[in-house]
Formats: structure tokens, sequence, C-alpha cells
């Protein structure tokens, strides 16, 4: 049990911050206020550069996102600004309507998100909302259209907000939080590179076009996270009531439907890398057409090698814990004592 804790933490880089005082969760009032009337971000489109997330924090964002299977879900996060760096302490859900392809918030989650905010502060919680997350079961972590139109609004409105991002699917694929955070720019800013793209990621066929469509408006932040003395507490009683399933499930079956679509997208893909193969070979002055052919059969190749380690993955853990508890099952049975020996030797009269 608390291996598989402490295999947790170690995965997504969970470390303890200041366990008697817990400083990142002190909340100076005055001093968010005297950041807030400074507005720095105002000046500097890239002045956020770091998100710090709680572990009891992100826990509930991937339970949340775990829990809309298919369908997007969306919440929102509290916390404090700390220089450049946002700090969430805490994440709560949001009653919306989802699809499989966007969230949208209306008024009842408008009114259930004021009604939460005061209630809170009213308990002497003074944290502000300081972002929103929400999920992309399946296809990455990156905003659409609809989602920088989003978080534009909500800098607009209720700046400093952040957007995060989690794929539910790729978490349990992964063995780790697959977890994105966003700000866009103003409307009037012209970046000189885009820093959504920062690293590789597996964008499924019918998201390419969007994702390329808007990746130029925003930009991503570095993500750690961070845990208190109660947030040790709390993960604590959740392994301990969690502890045998976590053990017990395999990603190869609860996650089958996704490995699936992994490998449906990549047939797709390999297929329309072959059909321009096939044109730029029948065209005399198709140099420019190969090179854009070689990038993306080397893309088709990551892809394909990032379903395989994943796939292997799983089933290592599979023969890893196979071996583990059927061996500790045989050595509890060789050293149980057979009921039809005798207990001692006997007694000679």
């Amino acid at each position: 049990m608390e291996t598989a804790f402490k295999t947790w933490e170690l995965d997504n880089k969970v470390q303890l911050v200041d366990p008697q005082r817990d400083a990142l969760y002190a909340y100076d009032a005055a001093e968010q206020k005297a950041i807030g009337d400074a507005k720095p971000w105002r000046t500097d489109p890239h002045h956020f550069k770091n998100v710090r997330i709680s572990a009891v924090a992100l826990l509930k964002m991937v339970m949340h996102a775990r829990s809309g299977g298919s369908i997007e879900v969306m919440g929102l996060m509290q916390g404090k600004i700390a220089g450049d760096t946002i700090i969430v302490t805490d994440a709560f859900r949001l009653p919306v309507e989802g699809t499989e392809t966007r969230v949208n918030a209306q008024d009842e989650a408008n009114e259930y998100m004021v009604g939460y905010l005061q209630a809170c502060r009213d308990q002497g919680k003074l944290e502000n909302a300081v972002g929103w997350y929400h999920s992309h079961p399946g296809y990455g972590c990156w905003l659409s259209g609809i989602d920088v139109a989003t978080q534009s609004t909500q800098q607009s409105f209720s700046d400093p907000f952040l957007a995060v991002v989690i794929d539910p699917d790729r978490t349990i694929s992964a063995g780790k939080v697959e977890i994105g955070a966003f700000r866009t720019y103003p409307g009037d800013y012209k970046p000189t590179d885009s820093g959504a793209g920062d690293g590789y990621q597996t964008i499924p066929l019918a998201k390419v076009e969007d994702f390329g469509a808007h990746s130029s408006r925003y930009y991503s932040l570095e993500v750690s996270h961070f845990k208190s003395s109660l947030d040790t507490h709390l993960l604590e009683l959740l392994w301990n009531k969690y502890w045998v399933q976590t053990l017990s499930q395999s990603p190869l079956f609860t996650n089958r439907e996704y490995s699936s679509k992994q490998m449906l997208d990549l047939s797709s893909k390999i297929r329309q890398a072959g059909g321009g193969i096939s044109r730029a070979s029948r065209t005399p002055t198709g140099g420019n057409q190969h090179k854009l052919m070689d990038q993306q059969l080397e893309k088709v190749l990551r892809d394909s090698n990032k379903i395989a380690g994943e796939e292997m993955t799983g089933l290592m853990a599979g023969e890893v814990k196979a071996k583990l508890f059927n061996g500790l099952g045989e050595a509890t049975k060789e050293q149980t004592p057979s009921t039809a020996a005798p207990l001692t030797e006997p007694v000679e009269s």
C-alpha cells in the first residue's frame, strides 16, 4: 500500500514543502490585493511561467476527469499568486453540461461557482478562483478554439486566470498524470514562436486541424506539484481505502477502449502518409513534399513507439503482479503445516 502511494508521488514528482507550517497555504489578503492592483501580467504576456498544484487538488481533478468517461467535464481551481507562479491549493467540480468535443459553463454553473466561493469565504478560506480545468479524454493536453475563446474571456474579466487540461485516458495508460497549463495572449500580441508546442504529444488525426489552427494564440506553463502535511494525511487515508483496487486493476483492461482508438488513429495516419508518399513519387519537383512526408512519417513512428511502450508497460505490470502475488501465495502454502501431519513428534512409551 505504502509502496503504491510512494510510486504515485514519484511518478508525478510530488514534493513535500514546509511540513511544519505549510507555507504555501498561508494566504495574505493584503499581499494578494497589492499584486492585483499592480497587474504585472498586463505589461508582460509571458509574466506567468510556473504553476504549482497541490497533490489533493491534482487528485480531485484527475478523479473528476476520469468520472466523465468520454465526456468532457469542467471545474474551478482556487489558490493565490506568488511572483511569476500561480499556486493551486484546491479544486472543485462545476455542474456543467459537456459533450465528447466541448464543455460549456451555463448560468447554473456560474451561480454554483459564486455560491461555493462565498461559502468558502464564510468558513475562512479566502483563496480566490485562479483558473479552470477541463478534460480532453484521449486527445492530449492543449486548447481548442472554444477553449481559447473561453480562456481569453476569463483573462479579460478575471485575470490572473489559468486554463488546465487533463487527459484521463492517457493518464491511465502512461501511469502518470497527463496535464497541461496554459494562458492566452492578448488579441493584439503577435508571438515570435508558439509556446504551446513545447514537447511532443500525439494528436488524433480528427483533432490535428483544430490543434494547429490555435496553437499560436496561447503558451504553456511549467507544471509542478507539492503536498502539505494535511495532504499527506488525506492521501494516506485514500490509499488505505483503495489500495486493493489500485493493485488489482490493469490499464490494459480499464483503458482498452482508448488503446483501440489509438491504434485506429495510427492506422489512419499510416494510410495518409502512404498516400502522400505515392503522390510525391509521381511529382518530378516534389522536394519540399518529400521533406514534409519525412516529417509526417517521423511523427507516425513516434506515435507507434508511444503506443507500443504503453502496451508493454501494461503487460510488464501485469507480469510483475502475477509473479509477486502468486509467489507470495505459494510461499504461504509451503510455510503452513499440513493438517494431516502431527504437530509434535509421537512420544514413545
